[in-house]
């Protein structure tokens, strides 16, 4: 397979700006090398190549890609189209893609779970990202709102490999949650399914109990309703589904496993659950953010750690642990939306 990369030249003699984002996607997501050629077409020289080549494929748009596998020829003007059909597996056809598909869920069971997480044991959240992407590609997804998730992304943006994510959105996020989401879409290119709760679910307990029940019956009904609901509908599309939990987040993780059989989730009631970053601490994830320059949620510079929707997070108080501010009037041994059950 070859690849040629068509970029348009300004006027002004500056790359065009769809140009300059696709060229960043590609390097962020490790494929850069993957473009045999690139060639401009200039907007000042009608007989430049890559004018010449934008005229005999009759396109108008800029950057596009032409792809040649022997002796077929096909050409494409979207970036993400380009990399999904073509870069997503590191393969270049459909049927190397479905070769290369892991064994159906029905195979796994505890001991494999348990074999894969000895495997990964002592590998960085990298490497263990790679191995898991390599085998379960788009049909792994991780679930996003936070710091974690966004160093997750970043990591498997730059495996190489395809990859899903999906986002719970509960209706009562920060406004700057969900400009962060949109930040996080446009920086790496990428889909992010936006799952949202049972309209009628939410219509009813608002009616019965108002906007606020959680201050006076506990979260648990809420949270059920608008993540835990929304959460196993989403994971029924995935075979294995990974998340950033840490251990030192909160006593109620201080147990999690790199790699788990989740019981409660899935098409058949059960899905793989993966969590890289279990033995990563906080100063592990931002030390990772600020180097690789990830973009993160502005609440995190007003003093949010744990973010999770408005009425139920505050940053926590000096000398309280990063979690203190999630529903911080229950107790803490109960602060847990029902997402992340016991194993």
């Amino acid at each position: 397979m070859h690849v040629t990369m068509v970029k348009k030249r300004l006027a002004s003699g500056q790359p065009c700006e769809k140009c300059v984002q696709a060229e960043e996607l590609l390097k962020r997501r490790g494929l850069w090398e993957r473009i045999d050629e690139v060639v401009w077409a200039d907007e000042n020289d009608a007989e430049s190549a890559g004018m010449k080549l934008a005229q005999a494929r009759n396109v108008t748009l800029a950057p596009f890609f032409i792809v040649k596998d022997g002796s077929t020829e096909q050409v494409y003007t979207s970036a993400l189209g380009f990399i999904k059909e073509r870069l997503s597996d590191g393969q270049a056809t459909a049927t190397a893609t479905a070769a290369a598909a892991p064994a159906p869920l029905g195979a796994l069971d505890e001991a494999a779970a348990q074999a894969l997480g000895a495997e990964l044991a002592g590998k960085s959240p990298s490497e263990a990202m790679k191995r898991i992407l390599s085998q379960y590609g788009a049909r792994a997804a991780i679930s996003f709102s936070g710091a974690e998730d966004v160093m997750l992304i970043d990591l498997a943006a730059k495996s190489g490999h395809p990859f899903s994510v999906f986002s719970l959105d509960t209706g009562r996020l920060h406004a700057d949650t969900y400009r962060f989401i949109e930040r996080v879409r446009k920086h790496y290119g990428i889909e992010i399914s936006i799952t949202a709760p049972d309209t009628v679910a939410v219509e009813d307990l608002v009616r019965q109990k108002g906007l606020f029940s959680f201050y006076d019956d506990g979260h648990s009904e809420c949270c059920g309703i608008r993540k835990v609901g929304p959460l196993r509908r989403v994971l029924t599309r995935y075979a294995a589904w990974i998340t950033g939990q840490r251990r030192d987040q909160s006593p109620t993780r201080a147990d999690v496993p790199l790699v788990q059989l989740d019981t409660n989730q899935g098409a058949d009631g059960r899905i793989l659950k993966l969590n890289p970053l279990a033995e990563q601490s906080l100063a592990d994830v931002w030390t990772y953010l600020r180097d690789e320059q990830v973009p993160y949620n502005p609440l995190h510079d007003q003093g949010f750690v744990s973010i999770g929707c408005e009425p139920c997070t505050r940053p926590p108080r000096p000398g309280e642990h990063e979690r203190a501010g999630r529903w911080w009037w229950e107790d803490s041994t109960k602060r847990e939306c029902g997402l992340h059950l016991p194993k």
